[in-house]
């Protein structure tokens, strides 16, 4: 059955995004260039975030696209007909123009077919991916630079809703939930976590961590903090996000982490992941569906080694339901919380200091990972990590889905 969000509840959640979210928890100002990429199945939003984004006072560049669906496969045309030049091609003098333009992104994740690049050849998809890598490299040293700010955000399909076996209103009610868009003012909400999970992003950027040691009936795995690393969450970059993360020295990975939640990446579902790492990369890759997509991936320049590591408290996430999107389910609750890897690139504002000035060199003498991917696996199952400091004491830091610090 289908099923909109009313017209005051859309409200409230494009003035999240353009008060809150963009400008790192600010929002945005007046004479701000905000780029809006939505789909055609989310136009009740795309309008309200228009709207929202013209009363601040900011200009918006519209990338209106096409939903991709059975009736009519967009995305999947694209590669059944793309020629190898095709797949490569990247409009460099338009990108590059673009982002010397934008101040701001919102992306409007809207997925209307879940599984509509399944039968297409992996390395078609990783090939694609590794041509648009300069569009994230240009947007990262604007980001570094202070001089730009993105959000990520979800308008609910029936493909989503069906995968994770809920009904259409339901899933809006767990967007809505999660979200804060149930109370009148969610950006007084969103302020008033933030503030919360900063005194505990704070405490644990004080500990002096050299590696953490994950543990669970389903992981043993050494992680290396590195040098000059910070801890961040908050600042509105995903709607919603209620995680503390860093982005680790790659080369200190060692052990092994299976993964209990599936991974929708590149219009396919992948299965029963289990990872093993020696000296930082992982040796060996094995998945329960669709293996071929998880190892092609895996395949691409650097993508085999972590990029980001991150816990959410139970006690903060708004999200209680499996959402077969990782935006969400990335910042679960739940009985014990989550932690994740990401594979791939590193998040270059971890650095403890100014990213914008440093050398290419000294991103590689750090461990700072770099890639075209980045791509986030979950786990909901129990996990207590514990901290073994610069000292040699240790002290267990996450448990029962809490920070303990």
């Amino acid at each position: 059955m289908d099923y909109t969000p009313p017209k005051k509840i859309l409200e409230r959640y494009a003035d999240v995004f353009v008060t809150f979210a963009l400008g790192k928890g600010k929002g945005i100002k007046k004479g701000d260039v905000v780029y809006l990429v939505c789909y055609e199945y989310a136009k009740p939003l795309f309008v309200e975030l228009r709207k929202a984004i013209l009363k601040s006072g900011g200009h918006v560049i519209a990338d209106y696209r096409s939903s991709s669906t059975k009736e009519f496969p967009v995305d999947r045309d694209f590669f059944d007909h793309a020629k190898e030049s095709q797949l490569d091609f990247f409009p460099k003098k338009y990108v590059k123009g673009l982002v010397e333009e934008i101040d701001h992104s919102i992306f409007i994740i809207c997925d209307t077919d879940m599984h509509s690049l399944e039968a297409v050849n992996p390395k078609s998809l990783m090939r694609q991916q590794v041509a648009w890598k300069p569009f994230r490299d240009w947007r990262n040293e604007k980001e570094h630079a202070g001089k730009f700010s993105w959000t990520i955000g979800l308008y609910a399909t029936e493909a989503m809703a069906a995968e994770a076996g809920l009904s259409l209103k339901a899933y809006w009610q767990e967007i809505i939930h999660a979200c804060f868009l149930d109370k009148p003012n969610p950006v007084a909400e969103w302020k008033g976590v933030y503030k919360k999970l900063e005194r505990y992003r704070r405490k644990l950027n004080s500990l002096e961590i050299k590696k953490i040691h994950v543990e669970g009936p389903d992981t043993d795995l050494f992680v290396k903090i590195g040098e000059k690393r910070a801890w961040l969450g908050g600042g509105g970059a995903n709607i919603p996000s209620f995680e503390l993360f860093t982005s680790p020295d790659w080369r200190g990975t060692e052990g092994w982490i299976k993964f209990n939640q599936p991974l929708y990446r590149y219009g396919t579902l992948i299965e029963g992941i289990k990872l093993e790492f020696k000296k930082g990369r992982v040796i060996k890759a094995t998945a329960t569906k669709n293996e071929e997509v998880l190892r092609e991936m895996i395949a691409t320049k650097n993508a085999d080694k972590v990029g980001e590591f991150s816990m959410t408290d139970k006690r903060f996430s708004r999200i209680s339901k499996f959402m077969a999107e990782t935006l969400y389910d990335e910042n679960i609750g739940g009985p014990h919380g989550n932690t994740h890897i990401a594979l791939g690139s590193a998040y270059k504002d971890c650095f403890k200091g100014n990213p914008h000035r440093v050398k290419p060199a000294e991103w590689t003498r750090l461990g700072y990972n770099d890639s075209a991917v980045h791509t986030d696996i979950i786990s909901t199952s129990p996990r207590t990590i514990t901290a073994l400091m610069k000292d040699g004491s240790e002290r267990v830091i996450y448990k029962n889905g809490m920070y303990t610090f």
